[in-house]
């Protein structure tokens, strides 16, 4: 199967076009991202894979800022364990999802791995890339499942929050404020 799915990134004054395909054994996310914040004019491309129970187990990251390139990719073995130019980075050990500060769809990964049932909870280690500010570092987060359609996402410690609301599938379609689904 595979979906396509737009948003508009509206702190982030973006658009992201993405295309979702889940195969039999992978489940692959290849995105485009072009946007402009304040004076950082941008381009994002990424490439996730999962196993079919959304356990990432590599991602790459190229963005373009100003003119100025990076890219970055990590292979993972979707328990926490994740290696960088071959090399184990043991600063995320035991980060399970990624977070790209630029996109709602890492918010789909843990929604979908966790199949939290309404009232439940989960905290999370998250692999979190600032993709404008070049930063990657470990972060917490919590996820209450509230509604089939809707998940109460927390940082830990709680200095942001957001009621996201979410499809049949996990894929985001109103993160208030930050995200809007364009074709659902």
């Amino acid at each position: 199967m595979t979906k396509y799915l737009n948003w508009k990134g509206i702190i982030y004054h973006s658009f992201e076009e993405c295309k979702l395909s889940i195969k039999e054994t992978i489940i692959e996310a290849e995105s485009v991202i072009t946007g402009k914040l304040e004076d950082k004019a941008y381009t994002v491309n990424y490439k996730i894979q999962t196993n079919r129970n959304w356990e990432t187990l590599f991602f790459k990251i190229n963005s373009e800022i100003n003119g100025h390139t990076k890219s970055i990719s990590y292979s993972g073995d979707g328990n926490g364990n994740w290696n960088k130019n071959g090399q184990p980075v043991n600063q995320f050990t035991g980060c399970t999802d990624i977070d790209i500060s630029v996109t709602p769809f890492t918010n789909t990964l843990p929604i979908n791995r966790l199949q939290l049932t309404q009232n439940k909870q989960a905290d999370i280690r998250v692999l979190y890339i600032d993709v404008l500010e070049q930063i990657e570092k470990a972060a917490s987060q919590k996820y209450t499942r509230l509604s089939p359609g809707a998940y109460k996402y927390e940082n830990i410690p709680n200095d942001f929050e957001a009621i996201i609301s979410v499809d049949q599938q996990g894929l985001v379609t109103d993160y208030p404020n930050l995200f809007k689904r364009l074709d659902h």
